[in-house]
């Protein structure tokens, strides 16, 4: 089985002291690709750094609402000259979390509204991060207007937990949905409807590591071992074999990311 890891966090501290086998034992177990993805400039450099250490890992540059107000014009420079890093390949993960409003809502807007301009200015997708910010999040994305890259898509909303049919609106606009850990959780009703519903070819799987463990391992320390959890419920939900989820997320991540 090969998966693809399309949203980790292995520059988090958390990987401090067992981060070179943890990786190796990812690679083993079938992942074959990993997108790290960035949440303000020290991990986006650290992702970038893991990229070019490991041939299998990818980056994405980005600063997470939560860290938005450390945003400044000078400091959005250095995230401009990020993009021209190697092995980066989207813009995230950015976006709106009105659940803990660690940055005031309208400087979390402005950052993401600028974030996104970059990802359009530089024919990158963008990893969209929304908590209790549903049709806020959407409509700056909608008025983004990202390009679907001649198909490649526009980006992802990782970690999905809103509803089926705002998933609809955003495989409209070009996005995939991002598929971790919650779908495997009893009271995950609503993100079982979307996976039931949604086409598998707007799918990627992720484990947004080293949080939101599945089960059974839930409140432990994640990491993208743990994929096959989430293609093994994911393929339940469709009725589909664990084979077919792996392979058809795989093209996917690789579609949206643009790896060869």
């Amino acid at each position: 089985m090969r998966y693809f890891e399309s949203h980790a966090h292995y520059d988090d501290g958390r990987f401090g002291k067992d981060l070179p086998s943890v990786i190796n034992a990812c690679k083993e177990a079938g992942v074959e690709y990993i997108i790290n993805a960035g949440a303000d400039l020290s991990s986006s450099k650290k992702g970038i750094k893991l990229a070019a250490q490991y041939d299998f890992i990818y980056a994405t540059i980005g600063v997470h609402p939560h860290s938005a107000k450390t945003l400044s014009e000078d400091s959005f420079c250095d995230l401009e000259n990020l993009v021209k890093s190697p092995k980066v390949v989207a813009i995230g993960e950015i976006g709106l979390d009105f659940h803990y409003d660690h940055s005031p809502r309208d400087i979390q807007k402005k950052w993401f509204i600028r974030q996104m301009e970059l990802a359009k200015a530089c024919n990158l997708p963008a990893i969209i991060h929304s908590r209790e910010a549903s049709e806020e999040t959407f409509n700056i994305v909608k008025n983004a207007n990202l390009s679907d890259r001649e198909g490649l898509g526009a980006g992802v909303v990782h970690c999905y937990s809103g509803s089926y049919e705002m998933a609809v609106k955003y495989a409209e606009l070009g996005y995939f949905i991002g598929i971790a850990g919650p779908v495997t959780y009893k009271n995950a009703k609503k993100l079982v409807e979307t996976v039931k519903k949604i086409p598998i070819e707007r799918i990627l799987i992720e484990t947004d590591c080293p949080y939101l463990s599945p089960e059974p391992f839930r409140g432990k320390r994640n990491d993208s071992q743990n994929l096959k959890y989430i293609c093994e419920k994911i393929s339940e939900i469709k009725q589909i074999t664990v084979e077919k989820t792996a392979e058809i997320t795989l093209e996917n991540g690789k579609k949206l990311f643009d790896i060869k």
